[in-house]
């Protein structure tokens, strides 16, 4: 037992259950297994050219040495990015808590109440400080934020305007640079024209449908938007407003003075920089828009008994239900960050962030004065913590980076500082010091901050509204108290700490403590996105060598680790592919082929993208249609771009037929797009490459260990081929992509870089040999519970040899005969202690498992009892009569040990149906939640009890 190797604490299964596992599934090895699995023509044959693995502690010793490289100035560049103070409360009992980060996205409400209050929380925070009706629960960050907002206004637009084709949309030149490139980005495929200029000077012409705003401005100007807001509305031009949140303590909301859509970042409060994230974007709006409201929104409702209980909201707006015609993808979040933005306004309370915002405006103004002083005078004459003055940068930059303090420098004559939470009276007096150095003046000491100047935000746009009045924002202010509410909300959650989460297509994988301790060293959490690369040296050696290690694995020639998820990369994808096609004269190529198995994230992405989606139909056998395939490909090959293919399937089969498929769309002239949702099954056996694609996301939190979080964060990096290369996309403050690089995917030049730490512990401390190990065991996982459960649920498909790949498709749909639906067993599953596989993707009426390599046999054995015990109980139930043990599931604590018992079936059944549950049970603290109740009633913040009970 080597002790030293982290792929034996990464892999569940012992070797001493190899032997049995193999039996189980009749195969005689490993190797056997793979080669009756994975088409023989796409296995690779050469090793993975990776380095030796790592152990743990060689890997930590690695990446501190990294971390030493990078090097942590005072920055005060802003542009929607500031330090900020992560309480220690929060960052021990939720960002390094394994019951909080490996939480799955809140589909089965009953046993996710503590992340949904959680989120409540998050909600209602923002939709107070933006005074708006109704906020969702978080984006990825505030340039994509601001893109949905842009599209949402554009779709919600009335009959006339669309009758006229109003297309333009005003951009402010006040715009952060990252959000304009972004929305250059998307706005091009939707046929939106954007129009950007001074505000000021805005003539209100009729041939616009909307525009957007930034309050503060880039330059730290506040501006009075009121009268400009109440002209737009006059001409039925909406608006949306970028405004920084914790600017929104001091300044009136954007809802009060007649914003449509509010956008921001919560990273200020209490995220680390992470050197641009992950950080919880937030999107506010009128009620009106709720049915355009993009991601995820969690709202109130009422369980089987009537009691309040918790949801995602609207969730018929997922793509893989409504594909082509989708508002949004529901995984497109950052729960995680959002939590924790969201205890940061508990735990300060109203306040606490009152006195936050006024110690980081009085810095501000006391910095200004300071300056003045000098005879340096500052062009802002309204600001919040952003100052602009004129002076030489070429003087002050060297004296500025020899003090380890970095300002912003717009052009040559101007330099912008923006101060933070963390800013001291000490760091005001450095600053000082540093211009009066390059003027040549006598240094002047101040002794504490305080507000110099009355005038510094005008009258009119100081708030007067309230806000965080309910009572979770004033409750918990002590660390006991927090700490308590933070364990009391951790316990309505079922995590990975718990019992296995096998969701099909999702891989719950293990997140290893030593991939995870890193996100807590401040030498990596402290550095701003836009800091010169040469203070980042560690994390430029360790995005390019993460960017080497994805490139080698996919079997491609390059990668961009830009996209913050999924969706994100997809989306990016595409766009390379429109790219190079345009750049070959083919701007008619706008067709993209999808086969009808494929994820509802496919079409939704490849309309954002301004393809037309063509779908292909499938066999009996869940297989691509070959035939049909090659005949639309046919048909449309003057105006073929792609295809979008998941491999292996996402009915969990390794289609033998892949290469002749990439090959037909390469005669006709497309581009091959493969999702790599399921990369965890070709780790090291086969890649993108060797089956003929030309461009593949990633989803490193999924196959490359990055937890979900509770549904992100999420890093979806492109891996392409050697003609795409080019077109990677860079950033307009710091350069990355290729030589023709698309404009910017996300707002950070690498995307939510802090989290790319994770996957690179777990690429460095597997080697190649681990990671091909942890792919084999990922199939015989799943094949062993495949025949676990033959005889008892019948497995929809399998491949030419009778193999599934990493997951697989049982039907449940034969049980309606006993009256019972999917739904039904997977509510009955938390019963068992279990998370439900996903229900009814991509069949509707079924459940795909996945069980990942982390999950050892005994676990697989109790998931797998777990699951006969539930099928016997189907045979017992009557269809006349629906008050039977499925039913009535889950079975809640306060239910069993009620004084009263009227059903059918015994307490013990109902909650301890199998021996194991006894040593560790879990209860859900909800009964069935209403959903249909909850969209008629929709409310989406932390609402008094009684406008629950009135609703």
């Amino acid at each position: 037992m080597n002790t030293d190797s982290f792929a034996l604490r990464h892999i569940g299964p012992r070797e001493k259950d190899l032997s049995k596992m193999l039996k189980a599934i009749n195969a005689s090895s490993l190797d056997q297994l793979i080669m009756e699995t994975i088409p023989h023509e796409i296995l690779i044959k050469n090793k993975l050219e990776l380095d030796e693995a790592m152990s743990e502690q060689e890997y930590l010793e690695h990446i501190g040495g990294l971390a030493a490289k990078n090097k942590v100035f005072d920055t005060y560049i802003g542009l929607g990015y500031h330090e900020a103070y992560l309480p220690a409360v929060i960052q021990r009992n939720i960002l390094e808590n394994p019951g909080w980060y490996t939480a799955y996205t809140p589909y089965q409400a009953e046993i996710a109440q503590g992340r949904l209050e959680a989120l409540l929380n998050f909600q209602t925070m923002v939709s107070d400080l933006t005074g708006m009706e109704l906020a969702n629960a978080s984006l990825l960050d505030e340039a994509t934020a601001a893109a949905e907002a842009m599209s949402l206004l554009f779709a919600v637009r009335d009959r006339d305007q669309k009758k006229n084709d109003v297309v333009k949309f005003f951009v402010s030149e006040e715009i952060l640079p990252q959000t304009l490139s972004l929305l250059e980005t998307r706005s091009k495929p939707l046929g939106i024209e954007l129009v950007t200029g001074d505000h000021r000077d805005f003539d209100f012409a009729t041939d616009f449908f909307g525009a957007i705003l930034q309050y503060p401005g880039k330059s730290g100007k506040i501006y009075n938007y009121a009268d400009f807001i109440r002209q737009a509305n006059e001409r039925n031009i909406k608006i949306a407003v970028a405004a920084d949140i914790l600017s929104l303590i001091k300044l009136e909301s954007p809802g009060s003075i007649g914003a449509d859509v509010v956008v921001g970042t919560t990273q200020r409060f209490g995220i680390p920089l992470g050197y641009g994230g992950p950080h919880a974007a937030y999107f506010a709006t009128r009620e009106e828009y709720k049915r355009h409201i993009p991601g995820r929104i969690i709202g109130v409702t009422k369980d089987m008994n009537g009691n309040r209980a918790l949801r995602m909201a609207l969730q018929t707006r997922e793509q893989h239900i409504k594909r082509d015609k989708a508002t949004s993808n529901i995984c497109t979040a950052q729960v995680l960050l959002a939590v924790m933005a969201g205890m940061y306004a508990v735990y300060h309370g109203p306040e606490g962030l009152t006195y936050i915002a006024n110690k980081v405006h009085n810095a501000a103004a006391t910095l200004a004065d300071g300056l003045e002083r000098l005879g340096i005078y500052q062009l802002n004459e309204h600001y919040f913590d952003t100052i602009a003055v004129k002076a030489d940068s070429k003087k002050v930059r060297p004296i500025a980076e020899a003090s380890m303090v970095n300002f912003f420098y717009p052009d040559a004559e101007t330099i912008q500082i923006s101060v933070n939470e963390t800013t001291s009276i000490s760091q005001v007096n450095n600053i000082i010091n540093i211009f009066a150095e390059a003027v040549g003046k006598e240094k002047d000491s101040i002794r504490y901050t305080e507000m110099i100047t009355g005038n510094v935000i005008p009258s009119e746009v100081i708030r007067s509204t309230a806000f965080l009045e309910n009572e979770v924002f004033n409750s918990y202010h002590s660390e006991t108290e927090l700490m308590r509410y933070i364990k009391k909300l951790e316990r309505r959650d079922l995590a990975l700490n718990h019992s296995m989460i096998s969701l099909g297509s999702c891989t719950m994988k293990l997140n290893a403590a030593a991939e995870m301790l890193p996100l807590s060293d401040s030498r990596w959490g402290n550095i701003h996105p836009f800091a010169p690369v040469e203070q980042a040296e560690g994390y430029q050696l360790m995005l390019k060598k993460l960017e080497d290690q994805l490139t080698e694995i996919t079997g491609f020639a390059g990668t961009s680790l830009q996209p913050n998820s999924g969706a994100q990369g997809e989306y990016a994808g595409l766009m390379v592919i429109k790219a190079y096609h345009e750049s070959r004269g083919d701007h008619h190529r706008n067709i993209c082929l999808i086969p009808s198995s494929a994820h509802g994230t496919n079409p939704a992405s490849a309309v954002m993208a301004g393809m037309k989606v063509v779908v292909t139909k499938a066999t009996e056998e869940g297989n691509i249609d070959v035939e049909d395939l090659r005949a639309k490909a046919e048909e449309h090959k003057d105006q073929l771009a792609a295809l979008m293919v998941t491999y292996p399937s996402t009915h969990g089969v390794y289609e033998s037929a892949i290469v002749e498929i990439t090959g037909i769309i390469h005669e006709n002239g497309g581009q091959v797009y493969m999702d790599g949702a399921n990369m965890n099954a070709q780790v090291a056996l086969t890649n993108p490459g060797a089956i003929g694609a030309d461009v593949c996301h990633l989803n490193l939190h999924k196959t490359f260990a990055i937890p979900h979080g509770g549904g992100g964060p999420g890093v979806g990096p492109i891996c392409v081929a050697e003609q795409l290369v080019p077109f990677l996309p860079t950033n307009p403050v710091i350069p990355t992509g290729g030589n023709k690089a698309i404009t910017a995917i996300s707002a950070a030049p690498w995307g939510s870089a802090l989290a790319c730490l994770i996957s690179y512990g777990y690429i460095c401390m597997l080697g190649e040999k681990g990671l091909k190990r942890s792919t084999q065991y990922a199939i015989l996982n799943a094949n062993y519970i495949k025949d676990r459960l033959h005889g008892h649920f019948e497995v929809l498909y399998t491949g030419e040899q009778g193999r599934a790949a990493h997951e697989m498709i049982i039907d449940c749909r034969p049980f309606k005969e006993n009256g019972i639906e999917v739904v039904d067993i997977a509510k009955r599953l938390m019963d068992y202690g279990f998370h439900a596989p996903t229900v009814s993707f991509p069949v509707a009426g079924t459940m795909m498992i996945e069980p990942t390599e982390s999950e050892s046999m005994e676990e697989l054995d109790r998931f797998c009892d777990a699951l006969i015990s539930i099928r016997k109980e189907i045979d017992q139930v009557s269809t006349a009569d629906p008050n039977n043990v499925l039913k009535n599931a889950p079975h809640t604590q306060e239910m069993v040990t009620s004084d009263n018992w009227d059903l059918p079936y015994s307490r013990k059944t109902a909650a301890f149906p199998l021996e194991y549950i006894s040593e560790n049970k879990f209860w859900p603290s909800v009964r069935r939640v209403d959903d249909a109740y909850g969209d008629r009633n929709l409310i989406c913040t932390c609402e008094p009890i009684e406008s629950f009970m009135e609703a």
